[in-house]
């Protein structure tokens, strides 16, 4: 199959009403990426999906080629928007020497994020119990919505919240709940290594900038991301540590300045204060329909009324996780590529897992 025919019949999918259905933005996003990067990335084998772009032929596809006039031109559109070097070189420092950018902030806006650094909250089934009750109690479902009444009430209550742009699947999936430290653009292994081999290099740096102490933080009311309550896109949990922010700042700060000099950091994400929230709505995660354009954001008032001022407790921050978006584990949590215990317990060993 010729490379550019492909293309079209994925962009053709991409945009059918029946595909949208079953999916959200970030989805979306995410398959588009994936598949431009694969188109770009002449010669060398994607690693998100195993396709071989060699002189323009795909995998279980014919060996058409193109003219060498319609390659050259291919060649240098690609070369506008390609990915940041995807050559890794470990010199040995002390962070890994995982130099995979030509520069300490990169470029590669045409690509979504694939990992990040994470906190994970999920682990504390008290905080997932309190996110389900939130999302049920907001959603208007109750155990014993099958008599007829509540039946009733549940419909009416639908039609409600689509009025405000609320539905389900602008709320976060409790089992994933978390804060972030960094997001990534790793799409493919050896970038992937690189991180792997970073995050490994700095568990020490991690540990003392926390003072070898654990860490809690406490969560309590809500607030939104920019914009007004009427016209929310982001609604989150706002964070407190225990005892002064310095030491959790510090080990972020850690891990910041590694992943940039490792040149795996986007330069507007360097540029960036790092704000700690615990994310319960995103209008992102909004699954596509007829309807969605109009409902960029939601009507959160009722939402503050009720939980604006709910205490959701206080949590230890266990370890730290390089995690993979888009693919989860079998507690439900995203996919961890690589995790580092934090002070807690007697055992203060690491955890590395297979990618």
């Amino acid at each position: 199959m010729h490379i550019s025919t492909s293309r079209l019949q994925v962009q053709l999918l991409f945009q059918s009403s029946e595909f949208h259905n079953s999916v959200s933005h970030i989805q979306v996003s995410a398959l588009l990426s994936v598949y431009e990067y694969c188109f770009r990335s002449s010669n060398q084998r994607c690693y998100s999906c195993g396709v071989m772009n060699n002189n323009h032929k795909m995998v279980g596809g014919s060996s058409n080629k193109t003219s060498s006039a319609e390659r050259q031109k291919q060649k240098s559109i690609a070369s506008v928007r390609k990915p940041v070097s995807m050559q890794s070189s470990f010199d040995g420092d002390r962070h890994g020497g995982a130099e995979v950018g030509s520069k300490q902030g990169v470029k590669s806006s045409a690509l979504d994020y694939s990992h990040f650094i994470s906190l994970p909250l999920a682990i504390h089934p008290q905080l997932v119990d309190k996110l389900v009750n939130f999302q049920n109690s907001i959603l208007g479902l109750h155990d014993n919505s099958s008599n007829k009444a509540s039946t009733s009430s549940s419909k009416q209550k639908t039609s409600s919240l689509s009025e405000l742009g609320i539905d389900k699947s602008i709320f976060i999936k409790p089992k994933t709940f978390h804060l972030t430290v960094l997001m990534l653009k790793l799409w493919n292994k050896e970038r992937v290594d690189a991180a792997v081999k970073i995050f490994e290099g700095i568990a020490g740096e991690i540990m003392d900038a926390l003072d070898g102490r654990s860490v809690s933080i406490k969560l309590k009311g809500l607030d939104c991301m920019k914009g007004s309550f009427a016209k929310a896109r982001v609604l989150y949990a706002p964070v407190e540590v225990v005892g002064g922010e310095d030491r959790l700042l510090r080990a972020c700060k850690v891990i910041t300045e590694a992943f940039t000099k490792g040149g795996l950091v986007l330069e507007k994400d360097v540029k960036q204060t790092l704000k700690l929230h615990a994310t319960v709505m995103n209008v992102r995660h909004r699954k596509r329909t007829k309807m969605t354009n109009q409902y960029d954001s939601f009507d959160a008032r009722g939402v503050m009324e009720k939980y604006g001022s709910e205490d959701w407790g206080r949590y230890l921050i266990r370890e730290v996780h390089l995690s993979q978006r888009f693919v989860f584990d079998e507690d439900g949590y995203y996919h961890c590529c690589a995790s580092i215990p934090l002070p807690h317990n007697v055992h203060k060993c690491m955890k590395w897992f297979c990618i």
